[in-house]
Parts: C-alpha cells; structure tokens; sequence
C-alpha cells in the first residue's frame, strides 16, 4: 500500500478525528480523495468521520469577480472539443457508472419542475474538492447558470496535501437550471480550530442527504477500495447514476497559479491545467446529458462530450 502524506479527516456523523490510511496507486480512479499525484503516485483520502454543528456562514467570504465566473462559465465550445477527454500531463480518471437500478435522484428546478439532482458534500479546507470544483462549475454552466460563487481556497495548515489550493466555495452558491437542480454540503470552512482539534464546522447535512452520502460512497459501489476508505470527500451524486468519489485529477496541477490566472487560461486549450480541468467537465457534461436525455442538443451533441460518452459507454 503506497504511503501518503498526513491528511485530517473531515467531520463526520460520530466518531474521534484521526488520519486516514492510505489507498494503492493504479485503482480504477482517484477515487474516495485517493490522487496519484503526478510524478510521486502518492495517495490521499481525506474521509468524513465526525459530527458537524449548526451552520454558519462562510468565514471571511469573499464573492467571486465577474471576470473570473465569465472565464469559468463561459469555456469557447472550441476548447471543449479540442481537449475532448484528454490530458497531456495527467491522468483524468472518469465519473463512475452505478449499477442498474438505481432510483434517480431528483430536485425542484429554477421554474419548479421535478429534474435529475446533483448532489455535492465536500468542505472547503479540502484540496481534492478544490480541484473538482473548478470542472464540476464548468460542467453545469453548459446547462444552466451561476450565482453566489466565493473565493475559497484550500487549507494552508502545516502538514496538509497541496495547501493554498485555488478554488471556489458553494456555501453561498445557488444555481438555476431548467433541465437539473443543485444540492450542496460545504461540511468545514478552511480554518482549523485547536479547541475542537478540527475544521470549523460550516453546513450541516439534512438528514436525507447524509443518508445518500452514506450509501453509495463506500466499497459496495466503488471498485478497489477497502472499507477503511469508504465515505471520503469530495463525493457527487449525479442523480443516483453516476458517481465521483474524489478529484478527477491531481491538485498539484493548480499549484503556485492564481484563480484569475486559471480561470484567464481556460480558453487556451493547450494549457496543462486547462485540458485536465476540461477533460473532467467533458466527463460530467456526459453524465449530465444522460440524465437530461442529451439537452441541451448543441451541448450533448458537441464532439468533446461524444469523446466522452464513448469512453463511459453510454449515447
């Protein structure tokens, strides 16, 4: 089993807050926050196993520039279909499929109507949930729009993975679509309390949704990995039929960049950050059109989610 770096565990439903084990390289994904990172094959799985409290809001919360959500929500169509499912530098490990028979999980849209759901649960102190922020916005912006969208960035604490990792925070986010919904757990903030020896708690999961987290992200749906590594973070429900259970690709590759600076590249698709963030969000958008029943036509139909469509087995 390779050996990882220390990594705290994010809050939980009960339990003490211990480091976590490691996870072996060559998995069928970076799955449960495992990231080989790109030269080392180091992992990390950073998991969820203690209680949160009340909400609260984002500490210190800072609103995304207008410039930076255009770069992020409005990727030239070209860059889609140029970096298709591709990375020239990194692995980008896809959404998993669940099994048949799955209820599919939906929400209200921005008009009322009962649509597919994609459910987050992440903390924002959490580096592999920095990282697939950026194609997970990216992703749903080719189906509807954003608002509330924060500046975040992951924790800088001594001893955590690639810390300072540029990002975005959903806890004042809201997203309207008319094809999905948009549920979302932002558990922590990305400040570390010594009196509770942990994250400071900021959105508390409903009932329900702590519930799906539970069922699906562990070894009974996600290949090669152990009970150990069973519910870690980040973890997104895309409508019960798919699932991604850590980042797509490794945080190093955002490191010593600006947000301003990543988010001006994305339409430079030569750029190496550029096609891993790209290759993920042309993974979900896959994903997406299967539950949208591939609408909107132009987005589904487009040559980078048809690359990633083959790869995934489904039309």
């Amino acid at each position: 089993m390779a050996k990882k770096p220390p990594a705290r565990k994010a809050p939980a439903p009960r339990g003490p807050v211990k480091n976590t084990g490691g996870r072996p390289a060559g998995l069928f994904t970076w799955i449960a926050v495992g990231l080989v990172v790109a030269v080392v094959a180091t992992l990390v799985v950073i998991k969820v196993t203690s209680g949160s409290s009340n909400p609260a809001g984002a500490s210190g919360f800072q609103a995304t520039d207008a410039a930076t959500v255009k770069d992020l929500t409005t990727v030239p169509m070209s860059v889609f279909n140029t970096v298709g499912v591709t990375s020239n530098v990194a692995a980008v490990s896809p959404p998993i499929k669940l099994k048949t028979g799955q209820p599919l999980l939906t929400g209200k849209s921005s008009t009322g109507a009962k649509v597919p759901e994609v459910f987050y649960f992440g903390a924002e102190y959490c580096p592999f949930c920095a990282a697939e922020r950026w194609a997970s916005i990216i992703a749903l912006s080719r189906f509807g729009t954003w608002t509330g969208l924060g500046n975040m960035t992951s924790s800088t604490r001594s001893g955590e993975a690639f810390p300072g990792t540029p990002t975005f925070t959903f806890a004042r986010a809201h997203y309207r679509s008319k094809y999905l919904s948009f549920a979302e757990v932002e558990e922590t903030t990305n400040q570390f309390s010594a009196s509770l020896n942990n994250y400071t708690p900021l959105q508390t999961p409903t009932k329900w949704e702590l519930a799906n987290f539970k069922h699906y992200d562990n070894t009974n749906f996600i290949p090669g990995i152990t009970a150990s590594q069973d519910y870690s973070i980040p973890y997104y429900s895309l409508g019960n039929q798919f699932l991604i259970s850590g980042a797509s690709y490794t945080p190093a590759l955002l490191a010593n960049q600006t947000r301003s600076q990543i988010a001006t590249g994305l339409s430079d698709p030569s750029s190496p950050v550029t096609d891993a963030i790209i290759a993920t969000a042309n993974y979900v958008t896959a994903t997406l059109c299967q539950l949208t029943k591939n609408k909107p036509t132009n987005v589904c139909t487009s040559s980078g989610v048809v690359a990633a469509k083959k790869k995934l087995g489904i039309t």
